[in-house]
């Protein structure tokens, strides 16, 4: 069974030079779930914590961040190509906010890369993360990019340093557990990116 593509529209478009154009799109739920669970899935997104889910509750998942105002979902292409699925939440509404003393302006987010379909490309996931910060701070009210990958993956947390990212506290995420949602508990690695000022940007 194939699913009919999206009609939803880019909320950010931005070409980095020798890199491509990179396009973020809010997911659509029945469109993009059969993609996102062959990600999330892999051995290799097994900190992503959604190893055991089934299609289904994928897009279950992302059914319910969609109905959602502060906690958003994104698919990524560059060049037409779909990369990277990228989340956007208010710290002060999400389980992070437990663990640190959250300030107006922190927009929290994950990220996961889609397995690569060609030689490994050096710096591509560092040209994205820069799409993803300019668009976070194209917010006006956006004030610090926040980050909590789990302190195992010792490859996120280097990832965003080498970003510039200023590692935090280690902290445990407390586990959720609600009929449309489950998260275990998490130990994580809380990372910070203030933006400079005057470096708002606009599409």
């Amino acid at each position: 069974m194939t699913s009919a593509p999206s009609v939803r529209q880019p909320v950010h478009t931005q070409v980095v030079e020798g890199f491509g154009a990179v396009t973020i799109t809010p997911v659509d739920p029945a469109a993009d779930s059969a993609l996102i669970h062959r990600w999330v899935t892999q051995e290799r997104a097994r900190f992503w914590g959604m190893g055991e889910a089934g299609r289904e509750q994928v897009q279950e998942i992302y059914e319910d961040i969609d109905r959602r105002t502060t906690h958003h979902a994104f698919m990524v292409s560059r060049d037409g190509e779909q990369v990277a699925l990228f989340q956007t939440y208010d710290c002060a509404e999400d389980r992070v906010g437990e663990c640190y003393e959250v300030r107006p302006g922190d927009i929290g987010v994950h990220l996961l890369i889609g397995p690569a379909t060609g030689p490994v490309e050096h710096g591509f996931t560092g040209s994205l993360m820069t799409v993803f910060i300019d668009f976070v701070f194209s917010d006006e009210a956006a004030r610090r990019v926040v980050v909590e990958p789990d302190a195992r993956n010792t490859k996120a947390v280097s990832l965003m340093e080498r970003t510039g990212f200023v590692l935090g506290p280690k902290v445990v995420l407390p586990e959720i557990d609600l009929p449309e949602v489950y998260l275990p508990a998490k130990p994580a690695q809380l990372a910070f990116f203030t933006a400079p000022e005057g470096a708002r940007t606009t599409d």
